[in-house]
């Protein structure tokens, strides 16, 4: 039977109150339409895919000739235009023509086919080279530097630090806990939800959790985050899906890109890309800024192992 938690602190949920984020860089219109179309109307979605598809052509458009072509109103272009990040829709019609530009010049490569089962290896290899490029570029275009470094602090101070993930996403927790542990922080990976929530009631203000979850809907990470963030402790979310509801129980949001998905590529591949580069931008900012401690923990710990990667003497 699911566990129901209940408030002991009586803290309430986030509230964004922070100012309101630049809007997306150009580049990054592509990645926040595949991060926001499921969360959108369908009447939203096609004004979204369509100038994602062909921006010179809707930058060329007013938000009523934009509206004639999508077979919507105005006003969910208008609407779309601000989920987006976007003011208004001038905001996104001059983003419209930077990307047309860049697109023009080469430096944004327009979509990429997907992998089909007749591909050589030379054009698979080609095509996924293409789609982890662009995820990385999407996902740092698109990231909140304000969030990352109010997470890298909580981080930093943190008395412990407990990380949740499932499935692809365990993996990418295991890596996060680990790199923590090699410079000295007291860091956990909890792959199982039932020890995941057991460690997490165990939280207290001072102590930090993160989860991490492609979808930002998957239980068994969103229960322990939930009890971790009841009983005082700051909470991070790495989620693909900033409206999703692991970011009720988050202090901190860090949204993820991913590739195009397909019958060959699923997100659960793609989506690891984008989660390992904020967990190497987390790794860094508290390296840095724990750099006197850090740095011999680091060389302790290779140096601890340094003889299982040589080759023994017979």
């Amino acid at each position: 039977m699911k566990e129901n938690f209940v408030r002991r602190t009586g803290r309430p949920r986030p509230v964004a109150v922070a100012p309101r984020p630049a809007p997306p860089e150009p580049g990054a219109l592509a990645a926040k339409v595949r991060t926001m179309a499921p969360s959108m109307t369908r009447s939203m979605q096609r004004v979204a895919e369509t100038v994602a598809g062909d921006p010179a052509g809707c930058a060329a458009l007013t938000v009523t000739g934009l509206a004639e072509r999508t077979g919507t109103s105005e006003a969910t272009v208008v609407r779309t235009a601000r989920l987006l990040g976007y003011p208004g829709y001038r905001d996104l019609r001059l983003a419209l023509a930077g990307l047309a530009a860049q697109q023009a010049s080469g430096a944004a490569p327009a979509v990429t086919a997907d992998i089909s089962v007749d591909d050589p290896m030379s054009e698979v290899v080609a095509k996924l080279t293409q789609d982890e490029r662009q995820t990385l570029a999407d996902t740092a275009g698109a990231l909140d530097l304000a969030q990352l470094e109010a997470s890298v602090g909580a981080l930093v101070s943190a008395r412990r630090i407990d990380v949740y993930g499932t499935g692809a996403s365990s993996l990418v927790a295991q890596d996060l806990a680990q790199k923590l542990l090699r410079i000295g922080l007291i860091a956990h990976a909890h792959a199982d939800p039932h020890l995941a929530v057991t460690n997490a009631v165990q939280l207290r203000t001072g102590d930090v959790a993160v989860a991490i979850t492609h979808s930002g809907r998957t239980v068994d990470v969103i229960e322990p985050l939930q009890a971790a963030f009841d009983h005082g402790a700051t909470t991070i979310a790495v989620t693909g899906r900033p409206d999703g509801e692991v970011t009720q129980y988050a202090d901190h949001v860090l949204t993820t890109s991913t590739a195009r998905e397909s019958e060959l590529r699923p997100a659960a591949m793609s989506s690891r890309t984008s989660q390992l580069l904020v967990v190497d931008c987390l790794f860094i900012g508290v390296a840095q800024r724990t750099y006197e401690r850090a740095a011999p923990a680091l060389h302790a710990s290779y140096e601890a192992l340094a003889h299982r990667h040589s080759p023994r003497e017979r």
